[in-house]
């Protein structure tokens, strides 16, 4: 269930606080060890770029999660980030 008061806290603030620095690795190292730029990890862990599921699963291996653990993050907050203003009324289905 998606929090309605509230925007669900950003996958790569996860990464940040719960894995990468109770590790002490920096983004950089993560990068490196991942093979991917560590311009793609930083804009992850500042918020401004979403979790793929490439990502989720490189993420997954490198931590040992599951790549859905990263997927459901980044679903759960797109879901809140784009949920409509206006409630849409159901279909009326016909007899």
């Amino acid at each position: 269930m998606l929090p309605k008061n509230r925007t669900p806290t950003h996958p790569g603030e996860i990464l940040l606080k719960e894995f990468l620095e109770p590790l002490a690795i920096t983004p950089i190292a993560l990068a490196r060890h991942l093979g991917v730029s560590g311009q793609l990890v930083d804009e992850i862990v500042e918020g401004r770029r979403g979790v793929s599921a490439e990502m989720a699963w490189l993420l997954a291996g490198a931590l040992g999660t599951s790549p859905e653990f990263w997927i459901n993050l980044e679903m759960r907050r797109e879901l809140a980030l784009s949920r409509p203003q206006k409630p849409v009324e159901p279909l009326a289905v016909a007899n």
